[in-house]
């Protein structure tokens, strides 16, 4: 929360989407931001809402990581994530059999991702984060949303207990790509881009219903993972449309959470509430696993940012927000 010059409180949020090794985006978008800012990223936002690969850099921020760290762990990390790390001609030959398992299984294992967060989250819980967090998640056997969050509210009574890494692993797990997570708790969840690949609605909705703010005075930084435009095959049966209707439900998806978000806000009627950051690249240039282009993307983010940076310091980054002060803590729980 901040206090502008007419005396009312605005508020601050940043909306992070899904994309898988895309997240390479964001990460660098906010790494470069954060060069040239006083105080950790996060701590100029009120509340942090990530999807899948958005939901791992919320996460990150929350508990204490800088997004410089957040972007490192995609560099150094992700070609073995996505076993991309064996050379040019194996990793070639590998990426075709894995290809043809994709038709049948996951195409990738879970294990390496889990590797690579432990080696950032630790055993940190989800009530260590310094500021709010929503993490969507999928509940496929109820086919009901489940939301990781903080203890922000009072009735919010559970999940600041749980593991960091559950909330990391469960919102990043793609369906065919990466299995189902099973939690502490032995509760299967899947990627919450099933239903919020953009999650800014989630964050807008979150923001007035739950936290009560008004909302003519919420800020939305909504950063994307890149996105294309393609055309869709003549023939409409299942095999010709089969590429292309994954593509299809997030974009709308994502449209359709930012036209509520914009409703829920005003924005674009009697003032500005919504900065979307995203770029369009060419036509399947950037997929969801393929680590061979996170240098490209980097470059692209990093430009982008030192565009970017006057207008959203003026509207972000000029003071943190007042420190988060959750209704339930892990001190008070070791305590009972």
């Amino acid at each position: 929360m901040s206090i502008p010059p007419s005396g009312q409180p605005t508020y601050r949020i940043l909306s992070l989407d899904g994309g898988g090794i895309r997240g390479v985006f964001p990460a660098a978008f906010l790494a470069k931001l954060q060069e040239n800012l006083e105080h950790p990223i996060a701590s100029y936002f009120d509340l942090i809402v990530g999807t899948s690969t958005g939901g791992i850099i919320a996460i990150g921020l929350g508990v204490g990581l800088s997004a410089a760290d957040i972007l490192r762990l995609y560099e150094e990390q992700g070609p073995a994530i996505f076993d991309q790390q064996h050379g040019p001609v194996k990793t070639w030959m590998r990426q075709r059999g894995r290809s043809m398992l994709h038709l049948f299984g996951s195409k990738y294992s879970s294990d390496n991702l889990r590797t690579a967060l432990e080696g950032v989250l630790g055993n940190r819980k989800l009530g260590e984060s310094l500021t709010r967090l929503v993490i969507p998640a999928w509940h496929p056997m109820l086919e009901r949303v489940y939301l990781y969050k903080t203890a922000h509210h009072p009735r919010l009574e559970t999940d600041y207990k749980q593991l960091a890494i559950d909330a990391a692993m469960a919102t990043a797990a793609a369906p065919t790509f990466l299995k189902p997570h099973l939690t502490n708790e032995a509760v299967e969840l899947v990627d919450g881009g099933v239903w919020a690949n953009n999650p800014i609605g989630v964050a807008a909705v979150e923001a007035v219903g739950m936290l009560g703010w008004p909302a003519d005075r919420l800020k939305i930084l909504s950063v994307g993972t890149t996105s294309d435009v393609r055309a869709q095959p003549k023939w409409k049966g299942k095999l010709p449309m089969a590429t292309s209707v994954t593509r299809l439900f997030m974009a709308g998806q994502s449209h359709s959470a930012l036209g509520a978000a914009k409703i829920i806000t005003g924005d674009g009627h009697d003032h500005k509430a919504i900065w979307r950051i995203d770029q369009v690249a060419p036509e399947g240039r950037y997929t969801l696993d393929n680590a061979a282009r996170i240098a490209e993307m980097k470059d692209r983010a990093v430009a982008e940012a030192r565009e970017q940076l006057p207008e959203l310091r003026r509207n972000f980054f000029q003071e943190p927000t007042l420190p988060f002060a959750p209704f339930h803590s892990l001190k008070s729980q070791s305590q009972d």
